[in-house]
């Protein structure tokens, strides 16, 4: 089946009565970026999504609130700190994987979290901090101690529920020593799981998980696969330190329950669903969906996002598929093929940022799909965020002047 061009879609979107954008943000509305603290968002955007009340939601691994959540960049592309919370401008959805809700007047609340979780969190950066300065030396033995810490600590994001090493940073440092790349890679990953442990030893097992971006899926202890630095793609340049339970597909799900009560009255899922009491695991989500939410009352969704991959597995028997935005596109593409309905996928170009990311400017997909990919991007933006925050707006737009051709005319029976 041919993809769709961007007017294509618009086009189509235009008129269509029940419909739910489900849109991730980093790489998509805005650029990849070393740094999360210079992230900028468009006017435009904000605006725009605004004009979609109703018909738009964000489902993302970042978080709306504190110096680091989006909120932040709301209120800088704006100029304004109180406006949106009193015009309801804030982005609306979830975030931190699925754990954090937010209305569009900044109102946050993490359903199913607990205060030994959040408090343990709490300590989580000045613990990871810690942990990379002891460790950093010995794969860049040739910076100074006071270079190294200072990377050290850049590279925490401390977040308030999804603390994060990104070492993009780090990674600049060496930017063509792809051996040292993957030692870095490999560092993270025993520096996480050695927070994993401090977890279990807290009286938490079971609390948290590791999400790592890019993946390549997972293994069959059910971990997320690191991907490897190769030449022109750095590959897994930051771990998230997750509640259970913090699956962008489950979210779907629970974007889905509210939309469907706010429109028919009634919650299919039930009033208190959330990713935490949700099923954890691809199959479980579809087959709930299918046994408890009536078909005729789905929105035609769209899903939006930046970083699916595919690689062929060492023994040359497959594909590891991955990404973080693979398992909620892929079960949005499903769950149209379910109620009949063509359920579109939108798939943007990240590699116009500061981060090294596969191109889709070739057409070719490589490292993002294969000829054998279950996932079917309906519309691709290889001219990345710029592009895709253009086409929302005109989006937004169409839909504001469509709804209003629908309205009787004064006077008319």
């Amino acid at each position: 089946m041919p993809r769709l061009t961007p007017d294509q879609l618009l086009q189509e979107l235009a008129v269509v009565d029940d419909l739910l954008i489900v849109q991730d943000l980093d790489g998509v509305c805005m650029q990849l970026v070393k740094d999360p603290l210079t992230r900028r968002m468009d006017r435009n955007y904000v605006e725009a999504a605004a004009l979609l009340e109703g018909a738009f939601v964000v489902l993302t691994n970042g978080e709306h609130e504190r110096r680091r959540g989006v909120n932040r960049l709301v209120e800088q592309a704006l100029e304004d700190q109180t406006r949106p919370a009193r015009e309801g401008l804030y982005l609306p959805g979830l975030a931190a994987g699925g754990v954090q809700l937010q209305d569009r007047h900044g109102n946050v609340s993490h359903p199913g979290v607990n205060d030994a979780e959040m408090a343990f969190l709490a300590a989580a950066p000045a613990r990871m901090e810690a942990l990379l300065k002891e460790r950093l030396p010995a794969v860049l033995p040739e910076v100074g101690s006071g270079d190294l810490e200072r990377f050290a600590h850049v590279a925490v994001l401390d977040t308030q529920v999804s603390p994060t090493v990104n070492l993009n940073a780090v990674f600049g440092l060496i930017p063509n020593d792809v051996p040292r790349q993957r030692q870095l890679q490999s560092l993270l990953e025993a520096l996480m799981e050695q927070l994993l442990n401090e977890a279990v030893d807290a009286g938490l097992a079971g609390s948290f998980f590791l999400h790592a971006a890019p993946n390549l899926g997972r293994d069959a202890a059910g971990r997320e696969r690191l991907k490897p630095a190769e030449r022109g793609d750095v590959g897994t340049t930051d771990i998230q330190f997750m509640l259970t339970g913090s699956l962008k597909e489950a979210g779907l799900l629970v974007l889905l329950n509210r939309h469907i009560a706010a429109r028919w009255g009634e919650a299919p899922l039930g009033d208190d669903f959330h990713v935490r009491t949700a099923p954890r695991d691809h199959q479980g989500l579809l087959e709930l969906a299918r046994t408890r939410i009536p078909p005729e009352r789905m929105p035609l969704l769209v899903g939006v996002g930046d970083t699916v991959t595919s690689t062929a597995s060492p023994d040359g028997s497959g594909w590891l598929r991955g990404g973080s935005d693979r398992g909620f596109l892929t079960l949005l593409q499903e769950l149209g093929a379910w109620s009949g309905q063509d359920n579109r996928v939108i798939l943007v170009d990240s590699s116009h940022g500061e981060v090294d990311r596969p191109s889709l400017a070739d057409g070719q997909l490589v490292g993002i799909s294969d000829p054998q990919d279950p996932l079917r991007l309906d519309l691709l933006m290889p001219e990345g965020p710029s592009a895709y925050v253009s086409w929302f707006g005109r989006l937004a737009q169409a839909r504001c002047s469509s709804a209003a051709d629908d309205r009787p005319t004064p006077g008319s029976a």
